[in-house]
């Protein structure tokens, strides 16, 4: 391959990644991102008022249950409702976005527990926002591996950014590659669909430039042969690398990678990166 030939696919690369870059920001600095999030509200049988939501809130075997305030209103998948409103049994990492005038009260269930987020656009984690450091994009960092899927779904439980929460998810399936010599291997879990799938993972860089608790990195569907590409590059912060408002999930142990991967997103500006 040529010197021009080869500045020509890199160039490819890093303005494919920038476009990758630049979404993963765009998301989370919408107006009602997770930079927009003003509390976590843990939700029981008691009816509690919060201070940058409406009405009083409780939940039980029938779900989720707000009491407006006369004058109160929010908007729930197009429909105003006032008064009291029943969002019903909420799926295990489901939720329902009701708005609130220019804010959007996230009501959701993570660890087996219901919790309300409000997420107002003020915020001032987004406001400030400046953009999250990176490694430059290198093609080296984009490793072939082979996707060998279990006999059946293994449950697994993983702790999370709050202490005393854990998720489980049926990981489908693991994914051994090479890297530096080395032979790895990550479990994986289902993706954001369409087959693919989704590495929780932390490495030798994880506390020093990465952030400590995890990084993410979303797999498009393994090929008939099982081949997948695990491009490092696009390894991305989760919420809770930003804002300790989030109940983002912690690596199975087996995914604690030996090696430094110097690639993808950094410690966020606000966790004190650089």
């Amino acid at each position: 391959m040529t010197t021009e030939a080869t500045t020509t696919d890199l160039h490819a690369f890093t303005e494919t990644w920038l476009e990758w870059y630049r979404a993963q920001e765009t998301r989370l600095a919408d107006p009602h991102g997770f930079l927009a999030v003003t509390g976590l509200h843990w939700l029981d049988d008691r009816s509690q008022r919060f201070p940058d939501a409406p009405g009083a809130w409780h939940t039980g075997p029938e779900g989720v249950v707000v009491a407006l305030d006369e004058g109160e209103e929010l908007v729930v998948d197009g429909t105003p409702v006032r008064g009291e409103h029943h969002f019903g049994v909420i799926p295990e990492r489901g939720g329902v976005n009701a708005v609130w005038g220019d804010a959007v009260i996230e009501v959701a269930r993570r660890g087996g527990q219901d919790i309300v987020r409000p997420r107002h656009s003020d915020a001032p984690l987004r406001t400030a926002f400046t953009g999250t450091p990176a490694y430059a994009p290198d093609p080296r960092w984009a490793v072939t591996g082979r996707y060998i899927p279990f006999d059946a779904p293994r449950p697994t439980t993983v702790g999370a950014a709050v202490e005393g929460l854990e998720h489980v998810y049926d990981a489908p399936g693991r994914i051994e590659f090479e890297l530096d010599g080395r032979q790895l291997s990550l479990t994986a879990f289902p993706g954001s669909g369409g087959g693919r799938l989704l590495v929780l993972f932390t490495d030798a860089t994880s506390g020093v430039t990465t952030y400590a608790a995890n990084r993410a990195l979303s797999v498009e569907a393994p090929a008939a042969d099982g081949t997948v590409v695990l491009d490092f590059n696009r390894a991305s912060n989760l919420p809770c690398a930003y804002t300790d408002l989030a109940t983002c999930p912690l690596p199975p142990a087996e995914n604690r990678l030996p090696v430094a991967i110097e690639a993808g997103q950094k410690i966020p500006r606000e966790r004190g990166g650089s």
